[in-house]
């Protein structure tokens, strides 16, 4: 096994996941399910666990459920671990189910953000919950790692708490929080844990698991990559770029290094970068952003300080400054450390994961996972469970950069992908271990369908980009586009025996797709089941270009190849795409236009989507902030209008569903303030028709006084 991972060059090097000296208490075994009670632990002969995981979810054991793959992630380290799932929170009592862990107990909300689990976009409860038997809701209090920790902390008060999991790592600097309405801090402050882990976590956990194991106090363990820490002060030595302003004036003269000492006239203005003497203290040098480019900084001990917390919470411009610049430090081999301060505590932001190389992702999918729930549900069906159950997952991150996804905020831009080998063989256990499993795979993908394998030609531009997205505004010609080997990993995964067909679900990247147009007839031709789903998302260029979405010329020239494919497999297909509400930048008259576009292709949406302001995303900073971080953010910059009164969005999702008579009222009303009455009426052109008693009362006016016309009135209709 190697012992390194390979970077680009000038990177530091990184430790394998399984290179580590296995925990002695590997002698115990695998165990057939990660235990979750007192009478399991006793059947596997342990006295204790090493780690307990805490999670929001039932446990289904099971590469698509994040305890599962932490839990035998460090198992396989030689760790005792055990499940804590779904547990009361009404008291401490039920998170002493396993008893003390020996290291640390592990929290995380789930495989969704807890609020998003249970809210809907229009802030309505939802009446279920995918991740818990029965789909029953209820099962997870709102802001699960929160509450989760403090339980913990009752129950036992200085055992370490490490968070992690989508909802801590969305959360990690101060955030817009939707359903309060406010900046909240971060939330390794709210939840009092001990450190928080963003990300895929399995490199951070894995390291974090073997020091504490050594002998390491968590305090102690500053600068994993892919955490997130509170220090009292920024320790000496390190360098500061200062992000916390947006109107620095074009012209700074370099700044005089304040701890040195010199004769006043013949001091000169220009920054000494002497470096003190052994026996002095070495201070915190502070460069103003806009200078930092003019000095060779050392990346290890260099860090970037944001506006604080209570300047985010207080001025929304300097909230998207913040935005974008953590967004922009997020390639892990350009990334330097965040610090933003939160009263007298400074959240230090550790540089991201470097993202795993194949054999890696390899051994976290190969792990002895028994793909289904954990018995104690009996029979009970986890609606979550029932649709991943014969999936395959290929594939890591998206380097779409959508702003109103998180998915490149928590699985990073660089694509991770699995080896073929050990893709197909999952599909192989699928056929023999899944019960009742009818030789059809529902779907073959990740993220994104078609990003399997397509990564950056050069380790060197890649090693430099910090491009938002590799796709927009146009595909970046460093990027590979071509689908070769996701094109013969379908070919082979549907001539395993016992396959008899092989869906694909996730979203596809269509874009892309048109780069390679043999993927785009192997697709069509074998893996459509009559319908395919895609998301354009709108058909506006000024909202598209808020989400970072290609023109919807794209979309047409993907249909027209989609057609074209589907008539020489001699099928009958259809694209059924997905379209977005209330984005920040769409106002009514691009919501209209997106409406008459729908209208004229003769798409009925049933199901349309309204924004969700998600944690950290960049469209939530839009929405939060009304300016643009796509762009340089300052006071003047482009501000970005957005539908936030619930009326308004319901305006919005209404455009979507113009077929729905339910909606008529209010988009005619609508569209006569809006000084657009000619979208009214049975025109095919038109959106709406009108209200048919303003019909019937124009019709009967025309009639009176006409020869013949009934001079005391119109007639009273006859009853039928």
């Amino acid at each position: 096994m190697k012992q390194t991972v390979a970077t680009p060059a000038n990177s530091e090097p990184v430790r394998h996941l399984f290179s580590y000296p296995k925990y002695w208490a590997e002698c115990y075994g695998t165990a057939p399910y990660l235990p979750m009670s007192r009478a399991e632990m006793d059947a596997l002969g342990w006295d204790s666990c090493d780690i307990i995981i805490v999670t929001g979810d039932a446990y289904v054991d099971h590469p698509s459920f994040g305890m599962a793959v932490i839990g035998r992630m460090l198992e396989a380290q030689g760790f005792r671990v055990g499940i804590i799932a779904q547990p009361a929170w009404d008291s401490a009592e039920p998170f002493k189910v396993l008893g003390e862990p020996n290291l640390f107990f592990g929290v995380a909300a789930g495989n969704m953000d807890s609020l998003i689990n249970r809210y809907t976009a229009d802030l309505r409860i939802r009446t279920d919950d995918a991740y818990t038997p029965h789909g029953e809701a209820g099962k997870r209090p709102d802001r699960s790692t929160i509450v989760y920790s403090q339980r913990l902390r009752e129950a036992y008060y200085n055992t370490p708490i490490v968070i992690g999991g989508i909802e801590a790592s969305l959360r990690r600097i101060a955030q817009y929080d939707y359903w309060s309405d406010k900046v909240r801090k971060s939330i390794l402050i709210d939840s009092n844990a001990d450190i928080l882990l963003y990300g895929n976590a399995e490199r951070a956990i894995v390291e974090l698991a073997h020091q504490v194991a050594n002998g390491h106090k968590i305090d102690e363990l500053t600068n994993i990559r892919g955490t997130t820490i509170l220090r009292d002060s920024v320790p000496e030595g390190w360098t500061e770029i200062d992000s916390t302003r947006i109107d620095w004036p074009s012209k700074i003269d370099a700044i005089p290094n304040p701890y040195e000492m010199k004769d006043p006239e013949t001091q000169s203005c220009a920054t000494d970068d002497k470096a003190p003497a052994a026996d002095e203290p070495a201070p915190v040098r502070i460069i103003p952003m806009p200078l930092h480019r003019k000095n060779g900084l050392d990346k290890a001990t260099t860090y970037i300080r944001l506006p604080s917390f209570s300047k985010v919470r207080n001025d929304p411009a300097l909230y998207a400054h913040a935005s974008r610049v953590l967004h922009q430090e997020s390639n892990p081999h350009n990334a330097r450390v965040l610090v933003q301060k939160h009263d007298t505590k400074e959240i230090w932001v550790n540089l991201p994961p470097i993202p795993l190389e194949t054999d890696e992702m390899d051994g976290v999918f190969d792990l002895p996972y028994q793909r289904r729930p954990h018995p104690s549900y009996g029979d009970a069906k986890i609606p979550a469970y029932d649709m991943i159950k014969t999936s395959v997952n290929i594939m890591r991150g998206c380097f779409g950069g959508c702003t109103f996804c998180s998915i490149t905020e928590h699985e990073g831009r660089i694509i991770q992908s699995r080896s073929e080998e050990s893709i197909l063989k999952e599909v192989e256990n699928i056929r023999d271990q899944v019960p009742g499993f009818t030789g059809t795979i529902s779907d073959l993908g990740g993220p994104t369908a078609n990003m399997y394998r397509l990564n950056c030609k050069s380790d060197a531009i890649q090693k430099n980009c910090r491009r938002l997205s590799c796709v927009f505004p146009t595909i970046c010609q460093h990027l590979e586009t071509d689908h070769k080997h996701t094109t013969q990993l379908y070919r082979k995964a549907r001539s395993i025996p016992g396959i008899k067909r092989v869906a694909i679900a996730s979203g596809l990247r269509y874009d892309l797709a048109l780069r390679d147009p043999e993927y785009v007839e192997e697709l069509v031709s074998h893996h459509v089941g009559g319908y395919l789903k895609i998301a354009p998302e709108h058909s506006e260029e000024n909202t598209l270009s808020k989400m970072m979405k290609p023109s919807i010329s794209s979309y047409d020239e993907f249909k027209e190849m989609f057609d074209k494919f589907s008539k020489k497999a001699g099928k009958v297909q259809y694209l059924i795409p997905y379209f977005i509400a209330a984005h920040p930048g769409s106002d009514d008259s691009d919501m209209l236009n997106l409406g008459l576009w729908l209208k004229k292709n003769k798409f009925r949406p049933d199901q349309v989507q309204t924004f969700y302001p998600s944690p950290m995303a960049l469209a939530t900073a839009m929405y939060y902030s009304g300016r643009n971080p796509l762009k340089k953010v300052t006071y003047k910059s482009e501000k970005v209008s957005t539908a936030k009164k619930i009326e308004q969005r319901r305006l919005q999702k209404a455009f979507l569903r113009y077929h729905d008579e339910k909606n008529w009222p209010m988009l005619r009303t609508a569209l006569k303030e809006m000084g657009r009455e000619d979208m009214i009426g049975d025109a095919p052109h038109q959106l709406v028709p009108a209200e048919k008693s303003n019909l019937r009362a124009h019709a009967l006016k025309r009639r009176v006084g006409k020869p013949g016309a009934n001079k005391n009135g119109p007639r009273k209709p006859r009853r039928r």
